[in-house]
C-alpha cells in the first residue's frame, strides 16, 4: 500500500537527503514545475552548470530570492536541495514562518552506498562519495531534531516506500 504523505495547500516543502537519493525525481513526478526551487537548477542558471560547486553561494543567493517571492505570493513551495544540515534549513524556515506558511519535512531516507552508486552512475559528479557520506551523517544526526526545529510535519521515507509515496494535498 502506497504511503500517502499529507501537506498543507500552502505550504513549504523542504525535501531531505544526500545527493543521489532521488530528491528532484520525486519532486518531478509529484509536483509541477514552477512549485519546485532546486539548487541544481540555480546552479545551472549562474554557472551554466548544474554540478559546479563554485557557483553556489550566487545560486543559493537567487533560490532564497525565489523562495522569498513565492511564499510572499502565498505560493506552494517546494524547495529540492539536500537540506541536511540545521544551518540550510534555519533561513527557509525562518521565510516559511514569517509568511506564515506551514513548513514540512519529506526526508527520503536512502543508504550511502545507493546513493554514491546513483551519482556514480550520472557520471557528472565524480568522486561524490565523501560528499554523500557526509551528508548521510548530518541526515542521520537531523532526524531526531527536525520536529523541534519549527517544522509542521516531517515524513520520512524509507528507500522502499518512495517510488508509491502519494503526496495529498490539505485544506484550501
Amino acid at each position: 500500500m502506497a504511503r500517502v504523505v499529507e501537506v498543507p495547500s500552502f505550504a513549504v516543502v523542504l525535501l531531505m537527503g544526500s545527493a543521489g537519493s532521488g530528491k528532484s525525481t520525486f519532486a518531478r513526478d509529484r509536483f509541477a514545475p514552477t512549485e519546485i526551487v532546486s539548487s541544481d537548477h540555480y546552479r545551472g542558471v549562474v554557472r551554466d552548470d548544474e554540478t559546479n560547486m563554485e557557483g553556489s553561494a550566487d545560486a543559493y543567493e537567487v533560490f532564497h530570492l525565489v523562495v522569498e517571492k513565492r511564499l510572499a505570493a502565498r505560493r506552494f513551495t517546494v524547495v529540492d536541495a539536500t537540506n541536511v544540515r540545521s544551518r540550510d534549513r534555519a533561513p527557509l524556515l525562518a521565510r516559511a514562518s514569517r509568511h506564515g506558511a506551514p513548513a514540512v519535512a519529506i526526508v527520503l531516507d536512502v543508504d550511502g552506498a545507493t546513493c554514491v552508486a546513483r551519482n556514480d552512475a550520472r557520471g557528472d559528479r565524480p568522486n561524490s562519495r565523501i560528499y554523500v557520506l557526509r551528508q548521510q551523517e548530518s541526515l542521520r544526526a537531523s532526524l531526531p531534531t527536525l520536529a523541534s526545529e519549527g517544522f509542521a510535519a516531517v515524513h520520512v521515507l524509507g528507500a522502499s516506500e518512495i517510488a508509491d509515496a502519494r503526496v495529498q494535498r490539505i485544506g484550501r
